[in-house]
């Protein structure tokens, strides 16, 4: 097991009232539970706001947890000084979304790809060169490019920049935040076979964020549904795609575009439907307001996550 994260818990404040006595809080994550093993992508998905992103940043100590446990390859991550999580960032990267915004202008390629191996290694500057070399021709791209500017690229293109950059220290886990959602469907399918290709070659984990279920089934080995901050479902991802549980995993398995439009458009409505009516309360089911099939215990008691089928769980009564 490379990565095991226990009740993970980010809470944001709330606006204070000028007439409230005390703060309150909205959990960003609550209690979020799960663990990857080495060279297997495991997928968070949910719409906007779900708490997927916060979940990854959480794991690389960019966001600080407000609770819970990351032990990574048998390391306590929040037990460790900032100096300390510096060494661990080697062997954990990211990619963002935006691969423009995270590639610095004022840099060249060389200096971007590079910019690892003077932080973390006694390479000379003739090696860090050519091994950035090596990494351009890795992610489908000619070493001549080593001096061009990252406005001088496709958004394709810059995101396989990033990709050599994430992979130069040879890093055992890769949190991709939503990697491949802004670049358009024949490039994103060669990132994702390109992903798949280096997770064999180095027995990457990945843990990837997206809420395009679509691009989950090509990359994933596990998936876990996020809503409103908590873990709704976890499974493998066949037995995921074959038979979601939860009523919300089934919504959005429905808003995934189809030729059969009407028979999809009643499950359509349960996601679309009540966006704004909110449970407040700790207690009670979050899809309370937007469930089909809620029942009156829904409304006072927060399901558990339980096992229903060979490690396939959900969080919900009606199990």
């Amino acid at each position: 097991m490379l990565l095991e994260v226990k009740g993970l818990t980010k809470l944001y404040p709330n606006q204070k009232n000028i007439f409230s006595k005390s703060h309150t809080y909205s959990h960003a994550v609550n209690k979020v539970s799960f663990t990857l093993n080495s060279g297997k992508t495991l997928s968070l998905v949910g719409e906007s706001g779900s708490g997927k992103t916060t979940t990854g940043k959480m794991i690389l100590r960019l966001v600080e947890p407000t609770a819970g446990k990351i032990v990574f390859n048998n390391i306590s991550l929040l037990e460790l000084s900032k100096k300390s999580m510096l060494k661990m960032r080697k062997d954990m990267q990211i990619i963002f979304q935006d691969p423009y915004g995270s590639l610095n202008p004022r840099m060249t390629i060389c200096q971007l790809i590079s910019e690892g191996f003077a932080i973390h290694t006694n390479l000379t500057k003739k090696e860090r060169i050519k091994s950035s070399s090596e990494l351009l021709e890795m992610v489908g791209l000619s070493h001549h490019y080593l001096n061009r500017y990252p406005h001088e690229f496709s958004g394709g293109q810059r995101q396989r920049i990033s990709i050599a950059r994430a992979i130069s220290l040879k890093p055992k886990l890769i949190v991709c935040d939503e990697s491949v959602s802004s670049l358009d469907v024949s490039v994103r399918a060669q990132i994702l076979d390109l992903l798949n290709d280096l997770q064999r070659q180095f027995k990457i984990s990945y843990l990837f964020i997206t809420h395009d279920l679509n691009v989950a089934a090509h990359i994933s080995d596990d998936i876990i549904v996020m809503f409103e901050g908590n873990i709704v479902e976890r499974a493998r991802a066949n037995d995921f795609f074959k038979n979601p549980l939860h009523p919300y995993s089934k919504s959005l398995l429905a808003a995934i575009p189809s030729i059969n439009t009407f028979e999809r458009e009643r499950d359509l409505d349960i996601i679309l439907n009540d966006l704004q009516n909110k449970l407040e309360d700790q207690n009670g089911c979050r899809f309370y307001n937007r469930c089909p099939e809620a029942m009156d215990i829904c409304l006072k008691i927060t399901p558990l996550l339980i096992e229903i089928n060979d490690n396939h769980f959900a969080s919900c009564h009606k199990f």
